[in-house]
């Protein structure tokens, strides 16, 4: 059998695109794509098995009549090679500096910022399926699953510069032990710890919650950097708290960045970027014109608020809404309701107060809304290209989980200066 006519990457990605490859319902698509994406890097190899399966996949699924060989499928490949055209709103440089790889990748705010500094993204994981839509409408590829599984990681190609990974914090069980590789076990840093062990990367960057640093009372952040510094052999460095806010940015979110050199690099001095001394506001990233009544409160949920906030205050607690001024610097934004409650704005442009969702009572007279995933992006550092296909709820979630890309990108240019 001959094709009997080229299958195209319109197809694959419309009616094809959810065709379930037989040893994996997620790998199929992310071997495709990054297939296509790594076709001139060498490192295409690593995915070509993957991506020929799930064409064979969708070829039987569209001749169902005929015995789909492994060759139909590489010339159904071939094909897409030949017509493929890399229209993404975040292209890579035609001769980036180094190569990188996203692990727990989210949306991809590490990926924006390595790649403005050169970078190329040779690997991508991420397991949230709405996450994985977003990423794909950015950049093109859609991440590979879970990490925590062989299969996934028999991706990871050999040879890139820099791992780079927000991976969830997570207690060890470390009583009476060393504390070493071994006591990491069943935790995701144990997969990270796994794949810089296997690959050796000449360079590391990790990102996670402040509260990494007194967890279990400081034994967690003490067994990462055991393992980092006497298994694997890396110069890391003591990990620093950065806020975004000191990066451009008018958003108060600490996260803890931890950095590391490959032994045999003799890298021993690493200094993190200093703040900008750069003052930017809410006003700033602000929505330019009037935005939808949906986004605004109403009375019956604000004075739920009111009341929920002085019960707080009665007992002495500094629980509760907030509504940050134009001139003010908003709270992180964090998944959750929490997250948009403490960070509600005053905003008078409204006319029509007419409700476009079920709401109890009526919209607020006061201006107080919601701010909306636009500008939570903005408070993350995305820059007002980035696709957002995703329904609000989904939005509000994946930028709250997401890196602050601008404080990202100080440290990562600092990290890139050393390796290049």
């Amino acid at each position: 059998m001959k094709l009997k006519e080229k299958i195209t990457l319109e197809e694959i990605e419309g009616k094809y695109f959810n065709v379930r490859l037989v040893e994996s319902e997620n790998n199929g698509k992310a071997a495709l794509t990054h297939y296509l994406h790594n076709n001139t890097n060498g490192v295409s190899g690593y995915y070509k098995k993957g991506a020929i399966n799930h064409l064979k996949n969708v070829l039987q699924y569209k001749y169902p009549d005929n015995n789909i060989t492994q060759e139909l499928a590489e010339e159904a490949l071939q094909y897409l090679l030949f017509d493929y055209k890399d229209e993404v709103p975040f292209q890579v440089s035609k001769e980036p500096k180094f190569k990188f790889i996203d692990l727990f990748a989210g949306i991809g705010g590490f990926r924006i910022a390595m790649q403005n500094l050169g970078g190329k993204c040779v690997f991508t994981s991420e397991w949230d399926e709405q996450a994985k839509k977003t990423y794909k409408a950015n950049f093109g590829e859609v991440p590979f699953g879970d990490i925590t599984k062989p299969e996934t990681k028999s991706f990871i190609p050999d040879n890139f510069d820099v791992l780079c990974a927000g991976f969830p914090c997570q207690a060890f069980s470390i009583a009476g032990r060393r504390g070493g590789f071994e006591d990491t076990r069943g935790t995701l840093f144990f997969d990270v710890a796994e794949i810089i062990k296997n690959k050796r990367p000449k360079a590391i960057f990790l990102e996670n919650v402040k509260g990494l640093r007194s967890h279990d009372k400081g034994k967690t952040l003490a067994t990462i950097l055991n393992v980092l510094r006497e298994d694997l052999g890396y110069y890391v460095p003591e990990p620093q708290i950065i806020n975004a806010r000191d990066f451009g940015v008018p958003q108060n979110r600490e996260r803890i960045f931890i950095v590391g050199f490959r032994g045999d690099l003799e890298i021993n001095k690493f200094e993190y970027p200093k703040p900008l001394n750069k003052v930017v506001t809410f006003e700033d990233i602000k929505e330019e014109n009037a935005v939808s009544v949906k986004y605004y409160l109403s009375n019956t949920y604000l004075n739920t608020l009111i009341n929920h906030k002085k019960r707080h205050e009665s007992k002495g607690n500094g629980f509760g809404y907030e509504v940050i001024p134009d001139d003010g610097i908003a709270n992180a934004v964090v998944c959750g309701g929490m997250g948009r409650e403490r960070n509600l704005v005053y905003d008078d442009r409204l006319e029509d107060f007419t409700p476009v969702t079920h709401i109890k009572g009526e919209v607020n007279r006061q201006g107080i809304r919601k701010m909306t995933p636009r500008e939570w992006a903005r408070l993350q550092g995305f820059p007002d290209d980035f696709i957002i296909p995703v329904a609000d709820a989904s939005a509000y979630k994946q930028f709250g989980n997401s890196v602050a890309v601008p404080a990202i990108k100080a440290t990562a240019e600092n990290i890139i200066e050393k390796i290049v």
